[in-house]
């Protein structure tokens, strides 16, 4: 488990998460690289949305394999969002603005992906 006081130069703790929880399973690169990305993405709006980047306010970050698939968690100690009504990051009105690409992204790179507790918590899953 890892847990982040909610500044953002803690994403920077989520590569060698990453990199140590999964060096004794066989993954491939494809995979390696979209976990590194949706867990990146997961813990940055976690930070800056959830916990709006209040140091005193922490994510919690976990992973854990069950057979042929590694679950990430993403905790925060926000209110949730409405993760069924984003704006869609290819519509021609949103291309060129710089955030809202997040969720999106981990929806194309996970092979699961579920909303809990009003969205504070955000569980991917990925098949190895």
């Amino acid at each position: 488990m890892l847990l982040l006081n909610s500044n953002l130069n803690n994403v920077a703790a989520v590569q060698p998460f990453v990199e140590k929880a999964t060096q004794n399973i066989d993954i491939n690169q494809d995979t390696f690289g979209n976990i590194l990305v949706s867990l990146t993405e997961a813990v940055n709006n976690a930070i800056r949305h959830g916990n709006c980047c209040e140091e005193g306010k922490q994510v919690k970050v976990d992973i854990k394999q069950k057979k042929n698939d590694l679950t990430l968690l993403v905790s925060d100690e926000g209110t949730g969002f409405d993760y069924d009504n984003l704006p869609d990051p290819l519509a021609p009105e949103n291309i060129e603005k710089d955030g809202g690409r997040g969720i999106f992204l981990m929806r194309a790179l996970s092979d699961d992906i579920n909303f809990m507790n009003n969205g504070s918590t955000i569980e991917m899953k990925f098949r190895l």
